[in-house]
């Protein structure tokens, strides 16, 4: 029996670093089953993403994580190391729109999301059948601009009890506090309903339909304090023209929206996102 991992890097760029990350995999029994890299000339920075098989069920993370090590020190890499045994557990969060939430459910009952969802939380009860008839566990949790605090401390507190890997906010219509975008820093995912950085904050479709846009779309993002500035994972777009309603535009935008969040949630659990900077390398 046989174990899969993804091994993911980024350090300066000098001669001999993938040499040195295959040349430990090669001695250390393993086959090299994907490996992609991107050479960044502006930030003289490399990104390597690694999926590689073990030779054997028994060999663990920890284990390869101690020996892999020292070359990591010597490349000076930011690197993480993931057995794809075990899948990312996903807490979804939402309030009263349903249609991203039911991308994430489809994707998930089909096997294609390379998540595991645990729970949804939301600040309504509109979606609890939905929730429950997937028979995950759906947690209320009501925001107030007084309750604010509390509530996402509970947030907090559930995300620690299911052991989240990762938090999707699914069109969850409250913003985050600071010390809450800190604690959830490169493990929260946002879709807003905007091509961004155009048409940031409410009403983003009325925004653009009052530009006269072409395009419409979507973006998924990591959840950071500025708002709707995280660093870009994906984005869809759509064409339209003059003859669309800001109505019609909103559910235009809304296809665009599940496709976006469900692939970056999707790239994000194989570990096909890099971070450098505001930007993000994907290797998809």
């Amino acid at each position: 029996m046989s174990r899969k991992f993804v091994l993911t890097v980024s350090c300066p760029d000098r001669p001999g670093i993938v040499h040195a990350l295959t040349s430990f995999l090669v001695e250390a029994g393993c086959d090299i089953d994907e490996h992609q890299q991107f050479d960044d000339t502006v930030s003289g920075m490399l990104f390597a993403r690694t999926s590689f098989v073990a030779p054997s069920s028994t060999l663990t993370c920890t284990e390869l994580a101690a020996a892999f090590r020292p070359v990591a020190v010597d490349f000076e890499m930011r690197w993480q190391l993931h057995d794809i045994s075990s899948p990312p557990r996903i807490l979804v969060m939402v309030s009263k729109f349903d249609h991203c939430l039911d991308e994430l459910l489809y994707r998930w009952r089909t096997n294609t999301l390379d998540g595991e969802l645990v729970a949804v939380v939301s600040n309504h009860e509109t979606l609890r059948g939905m929730v429950e008839a997937a028979q995950l566990p759906f947690l209320h949790i009501p925001v107030s601009a007084t309750t604010k605090a509390a509530a996402e401390q509970r947030l907090i507190d559930v995300i620690d009890e299911y052991d989240a890997d990762l938090v999707v906010l699914a069109r969850y219509m409250q913003v985050l506090s600071d010390p809450t975008c800190k604690y959830l820093e490169g493990r929260a995912i946002n879709i807003h309903h905007s091509f961004l950085p155009s048409f940031a904050g409410a009403k983003p479709y009325h925004q653009a339909y009052a530009r006269g846009v072409k395009f419409v779309g979507s973006t998924a993002h990591y959840v950071t304090a500025d708002l709707d500035a995280g660093p870009i994972i994906e984005q869809e777009v759509i064409r339209v023209d003059h003859r669309l309603s800001p109505d019609a535009l909103v559910t235009i935008g809304r296809d665009a929206e599940r496709l976006a969040l469900a692939r970056a949630v999707s790239w994000h659990c194989q570990r096909r996102v890099l971070l450098n900077g505001n930007r993000t390398i994907i290797f998809n």
